[in-house]
């Protein structure tokens, strides 16, 4: 088991340098390959007022004359023992790990994804909790009734959740029970758990269930294939025919069968999530890490662009590497080596 881990925490650790690589080549390297000169590089980091004497010192300043390769060390560098910002007058010291400053607000990267983590985790474990009880519960329902009318009904809304876009069902569920209604508050609402418990989870019910909808619908169809799959095979009968209840032969052994890939899924879904639900915190107005992503993106903030890819890359590493551990938990047959 210890040898496991090893293994696999230096595979993340070298996926999560890979992946940095890769995202910091797309943004410095590609567009010196597609023509562009460090003096237009700049220039865009400088915006509209792009005077050659700001143009020059933007280009000392982040060091865009270097090579790329020296570039991408100097960044990685920061990251393990900080560095040394030249702003004019004075020299600013950011501590590790250093994921640079944004270049519009000037504010550290890593204090601003701090303040916008919150948010995005609230959204997303619990949408999680949500979709995981409702989808999974379905599938099993529906698997037991197969061909009934529930099986039927329950399959057709999972098809519509799978099909309905997140900017549409959000945007009908808040013109619906939160302007027409008014049971919930509206969008931008959202307030952090420690200033108003009460509104934060006010204003996250219809995030909440309109992100769940969306995540359940899939994981139904999945447990329901799982099911239908397991509660064929040999030891399911020979568990029946033993008299042991109903209920223990779908949870204890049916259904612990399936979750397998449930799992396998879920850290995937979740991992991403944890980056950003740009479509749901947009459509909702959340400051969380996917409305900081969008609007860095639009805005051209190169710095805060790579550090939320790397926050999602290592919530997806993370919890692979979490699921990995919990196959054994969940199924004895699976071990370790």
């Amino acid at each position: 088991m210890f040898a496991y881990l090893v293994r696999r925490l230096f595979g993340a650790f070298f996926m999560l340098l890979l992946i940095s690589l890769v995202t910091f080549g797309i943004f410095f390297w590609i567009p010196k390959l597609a023509g562009q000169t460090t003096d237009q590089i700049a220039a865009a980091y400088v915006g509209r007022a792009a005077t050659p004497e700001a143009i020059q010192d933007t280009k000392e300043r982040l060091g865009l004359d270097e090579p790329v390769v020296v570039q991408y060390g100097n960044w990685v560098k920061s990251i393990v023992a900080g560095t040394d910002y030249d702003a004019g007058p004075v020299t600013d010291h950011c501590p590790a790990p250093c994921l640079g400053y944004s270049f519009r607000s000037s504010r550290p990267v890593l204090g601003t994804l701090v303040d916008r983590a919150p948010a995005t985790a609230s959204l997303a474990f619990g949408a999680s909790v949500i979709w995981l009880i409702g989808g999974i519960a379905t599938g099993v329902l529906s698997a037991l009734r197969r061909g009934s009318v529930w099986d039927r009904a329950a399959m057709v809304i999972a098809l519509s959740g799978v099909s309905l876009p997140i900017y549409f069902t959000g945007l009908v569920s808040l013109a619906l029970f939160s302007y027409t209604l008014k049971i919930f508050p509206g969008g931008g609402s959202y307030q952090p758990f420690t200033d108003d418990p009460v509104m934060w989870f006010q204003a996250l019910v219809l995030p909440w269930v309109t992100l769940a909808f969306l995540y359940a619908a899939m994981y139904a169809r999945l447990t329901r294939a799982g099911m239908l799959e397991t509660l064929n095979e040999d030891y399911i009968r020979t568990a029946r025919a033993k008299g042991l209840p109903e209920t223990s032969v779908v949870l204890k052994h049916a259904l612990r069968s399936c979750l397998t890939p449930i799992m396998t899924v879920f850290g995937l879904d979740l991992g991403l999530l944890l980056g950003g639900a740009v479509l749901t915190e947009n459509t909702f107005s959340i400051p969380g890490l996917g409305q900081l992503a969008l609007s860095s993106v639009k805005s051209g903030d190169l710095p805060m662009v790579l550090g939320v890819t790397l926050i999602t890359s290592a919530s997806i590493v993370f919890l692979n590497l979490l699921v990995d551990i919990l196959y054994a938990v969940v199924d004895p047959r699976v071990r370790l080596g």
